[in-house]
């Protein structure tokens, strides 16, 4: 079962990735550019994608990876619902959405590039 300690073992575990409030929820970005918040009362994250990772991610599990039904999602926003969602699967959403608003110097090591 995927939790907030399971994005939390992730995210931080990025280059340079702090973790704050945003509003209600809990954010983790780096260089002060959000790449995933958490609500806590709906057991789900929001990522920073691009259209196309988003469709992939959410073609392969539209039940639990779906885009945010207005302007953010068509900017590559997107719903995780935790839950049973398999791990490896939410590291590889984790990693993408980080390399996708990371500096270059810190996408380009080996462990983040995709």
């Amino acid at each position: 079962m995927t939790t907030i300690e399971t994005i939390r073992e992730i995210a931080l575990s990025f280059p340079e990735v702090t973790e704050a409030p945003h509003f209600e929820k809990t954010s983790f970005s780096v260089k002060k550019k959000i790449f995933v918040t958490y609500d806590d009362k709906l057991n789900r994250a929001c990522v920073k994608l691009s259209e196309i990772d988003q469709n992939i991610f959410s073609l392969a599990d539209s039940t639990h990876i779906y885009p945010v039904k207005n302007k953010w999602g068509k900017q590559g926003w997107t719903f995780v619902q935790l839950g049973r969602l398999n791990k490896d699967i939410l590291k590889d959403i984790l990693t993408t959405a980080y390399c996708r608003v990371a500096p270059k110097k810190y996408t380009n090591q080996t462990n983040y590039k995709l």
